[in-house]
């Protein structure tokens, strides 16, 4: 992205892959310099180029692992 400086200061999981390459991660994140933020992203091999995706800081991804952990996954009508 232009003109949006990021580093990847820890690879957390991969959640995962598509088809022509890209992988959906779990990442830290650090944005222009900042303090780095949970972040879930589509990736290309490189890590060159990325999708749209989304930023949490610890609060909110510990509501989201919180949330995850009540949700019965097996038990949802999805793909």
């Amino acid at each position: 992205m232009a003109g949006i400086k990021f580093e990847i200061v820890d690879k957390l999981g991969l959640i995962g892959e598509g088809a022509k390459g890209w992988s959906k991660e779990l990442n830290l994140i650090s944005w222009n310099d900042r303090k780095a933020k949970a972040d879930i992203r589509d990736w290309n091999e490189t890590h060159e180029k990325m999708g749209k995706g989304v930023t949490l800081n610890k609060s909110e991804l510990k509501e989201l692992k919180k949330m995850l952990n009540e949700i019965d996954i097996d038990s949802l009508d999805m793909v």
